[in-house]
């Protein structure tokens, strides 16, 4: 079943400002494209699942939904990476430009944002009552993102990315240092 979401972004999922303007039929051109290729995917590995189409802001997303998807989604959402770019490679294959397409298994996504805003909270509430530097672990881009938004929100203190993939880490500030 395919849909088309309104819900605006200023920012892309993975901490990128969006710069070009697609239009959302050809987002969702790009979230049918992916769809074929991972439910052609889906058939090679024997697998069941529900596939969805849609547009959520201003990028095109799959949603694999169903039962059993734990092997599709891999530790700490590894291999649910991985299976995304091999659809935004599908995606270029077929249109010539690189997606931005956001891939969700199970739920997996969804599931992780509440967690991190949670992380992210206490961390900000640390940082502000003891005044120290806090350093997080390794994120993958979607993770930082969570991260980044909910200390971009919060008055007093500030973030950044530091290190290199698949390294890449958050570090959290108070903003007057």
């Amino acid at each position: 079943m395919a849909r088309v979401s309104d819900v605006e972004a200023s920012k892309t999922s993975d901490g990128e400002d969006s710069e070009d303007t697609v239009s959302t039929e050809d987002l969702f051109a790009e979230s049918e494209i992916a769809a074929d290729y991972l439910e052609g995917f889906l058939d090679v590995i024997d697998s069941d699942g529900d596939i969805d189409e849609l547009v959520a802001g201003d990028r095109p997303v799959v949603e694999i939904v169903g039962k059993g998807l734990n092997r599709l989604i891999g530790p700490n959402g590894a291999t649910l990476e991985s299976l995304q770019e091999l659809a935004r490679l599908s995606v270029f294959r077929k249109t010539g430009e690189h997606s931005r397409l956001m891939l969700d298994i199970g739920g997996y996504r969804a599931n992780r944002r509440k967690e991190l805003t949670a992380m992210a909270e206490r961390t900000a509430d640390k940082v502000l009552k003891t005044g120290r530097v806090v350093r997080l672990e390794s994120m993958s881009a979607f993770e930082r993102k969570c991260v980044h938004d909910v200390i971009n929100a919060t008055d007093g203190i500030e973030s950044e990315s530091e290190g290199n993939e698949p390294n890449r880490r958050i570090v959290v500030r108070p903003a007057d240092l």
